[in-house]
């Protein structure tokens, strides 16, 4: 009978990347840059959103933007189109960016008098759940034709971020989408997340989501001031 040994590597990997995380937070931590790790399924919104947040906070906020994706680069000329400084990043295959990635992103981006840096990880609710960047907070968005159903399946998704966006809540009248049913199921996993229905295309809840972001942004810098 053949005998081999299992050895689960899982644990050892995640400990790694923590830690790299930990000291990357504590870096831009002391630059005064707040990094927003913005993630979500593909097609939920995360440009559309990026690019109404831009809107809503460039004139207040220094504002960078790191773009990834396995391939392509049209997100990026969509944001370049704003002004904003931004970064195309190429994964090469993986479905997430990890600590050390992130922080070639940011040198790339390069992070000079920058206030608020938003990373769009790569689309999908599972390895960008399970892999911390060095982010000072993690939202993510889902989109109502998605269903109601997702924190029963994604759960490590929800119960890591510090913020939910709900968008697309302008095709609310097509779906059969719970709303209370999804925030009791939310706030079972996760609850202190706050949660901000949306409409990226429309605008509708942007200034709900900006004014917190906004506020956690000052926030985070003035700790910093006073450290």
């Amino acid at each position: 009978m053949n005998t081999f040994r299992i050895l689960e590597i899982k644990q050892s990997v995640y400990e790694g990347n923590d830690k790299r995380a930990k000291e990357l937070k504590e870096e831009l931590h002391t630059k005064g840059v707040f990094l927003l790790n913005l993630m979500s399924s593909p097609g939920s919104g995360k440009t559309t959103t990026i690019l109404q947040t831009i809107k809503a906070l460039s004139s207040r906020l220094r504002i960078g933007v790191m773009e990834a994706d396995i391939d392509s680069d049209v997100d990026a000329h969509a944001v370049a189109d704003t002004g904003t400084r931004v970064i195309q990043l190429h994964t090469g295959g993986m479905c997430h960016l990890d600590a050390a990635m992130t922080r070639q992103g940011l040198t790339g981006l390069g992070i000079e008098n920058l206030d608020l840096v938003i990373l769009e990880n790569v689309g999908n609710l599972i390895c960008t759940a399970q892999f911390a960047t060095g982010a000072s907070k993690n939202a993510m968005i889902l989109s109502v034709p998605e269903g109601d159903d997702k924190p029963l399946k994604y759960p490590i998704m929800f119960e890591m971020a510090d913020a939910l966006l709900i968008n697309k809540i302008d095709t609310c009248s097509l779906f059969n989408f719970n709303f209370e049913l999804f925030k009791d199921r939310v706030r079972k996993l996760n609850p202190h997340i706050q949660i901000f229905p949306i409409s990226a295309k429309t605008g509708e809840g942007i200034p709900a989501w900006t004014d917190w972001l906004y506020n956690e942004v000052i926030a985070w810098k003035n700790i910093n001031t006073k450290e």
